[in-house]
């Protein structure tokens, strides 16, 4: 692990893609700016460990439980109808 100093307005680079940037101090808490593109996950660490957590979860799921799922779907969508290509507009009294 590598351990920095830093000061508030002070920032780290990590590859030329991720910037962090120490954005205030106060007494034990240090706020900080992530700025990385939009393809790349940015979580606080308990909720990456939920993410990861779920995601096990899912996988040991019973596999009758995704076709149960997509009969539901499918239900759903022939249960839905289509939007109206021509909505007539109410017309305005006097027109």
């Amino acid at each position: 692990m590598l351990i920095l100093s830093r000061r508030i307005d002070e920032r780290i680079m990590i590859g030329d893609q991720i910037e962090i940037a120490v954005v205030d101090i106060r007494g034990d808490q240090v706020k900080i700016g992530i700025a990385a593109p939009t393809h790349i996950k940015v979580y606080r660490k308990e909720v990456y460990q939920a993410i990861q957590q779920e995601n096990i979860q899912a996988v040991k799921a019973r596999p009758s439980a995704l076709l149960e799922l997509d009969t539901v779907v499918d239900r759903l969508g022939k249960d839905r109808k289509p939007p109206n290509p021509n909505p007539q507009k109410d017309e305005a009294p006097g027109s």
